[in-house]
């Protein structure tokens, strides 16, 4: 069973953004950006990584550089269970 975005944020993970640059395999002096997101856990961004290495051993065209940002959109703190809503004129 697939783990939803609300329960993964319940666990910690923020939303990471990466940008990555590379170099066109036929034409290496030629830069292209890639963009990658994915929930994943801040500071080791265990998935991130896995994906670097994906693109390493997989992909023809070489890395430049990688940028990226993490954001945590919610934290168990700031999570409440809401049963009901009361209308006020």
């Amino acid at each position: 069973m697939k783990t939803t975005e609300t329960e993964l944020m319940l666990k910690g993970y923020g939303l990471t953004t990466a940008e990555m640059v590379y170099r066109m395999p036929d034409y290496r002096n030629v830069l292209n950006t890639f963009v990658w997101q994915d929930y994943d856990l801040a500071p080791d961004h265990p998935r991130l990584f896995e994906f670097i290495e994906f693109w390493q051993g997989s992909i023809e065209a070489p890395l430049h550089s990688v940028r990226f940002v993490h954001r945590k959109m919610i934290s168990p703190g700031e999570w409440r269970n809401v049963t009901g809503e009361f209308t006020y004129h």
